[in-house]
């Protein structure tokens, strides 16, 4: 693959997205990610893949696999948020009515007798 000198605007702006990853590589733990800067970061990941891919078929076979991997990470964080929320769920009272619960009559209730 040969590469022709890089106009400036493509250097900068690649040059801008490598210190930007390596401020959110050092801003990150496993616990400090969200919902939302995981699907960034995947979308990133592909317009990144697809701008590369651009360069000549052979770039492109090789990362025809990261749109696929950004879907199944997706995918993963759709279940791990289900799952979240199905916990949630359980855990959570029932919402009420807002009316006062009825009581039951009790155990030995045999009814109102019939005059008749």
């Amino acid at each position: 693959m040969e590469l022709s000198k890089a106009g400036s605007r493509v250097e900068q702006h690649a040059g801008a997205v490598a210190d930007a990853v390596c401020e959110l590589v050092d801003a990150v733990t496993p616990s400090t990610w969200s919902t939302g800067a995981v699907e960034d970061a995947a979308d990133a990941i592909d317009m990144l893949a697809e701008a590369l891919a651009a360069i000549d078929p052979e770039s492109a076979r090789i990362l025809a696999a990261v749109p696929a991997a950004t879907a199944a990470l997706r995918r993963r964080l759709t279940q791990t948020a289900a799952e979240d929320v199905a916990e949630h769920v359980a855990e959570a009272p029932a919402p009420g009515s807002g009316r006062p619960r009825r009581r039951g009559l009790g155990p030995g209730w045999k009814g109102v007798p019939a005059t008749g």
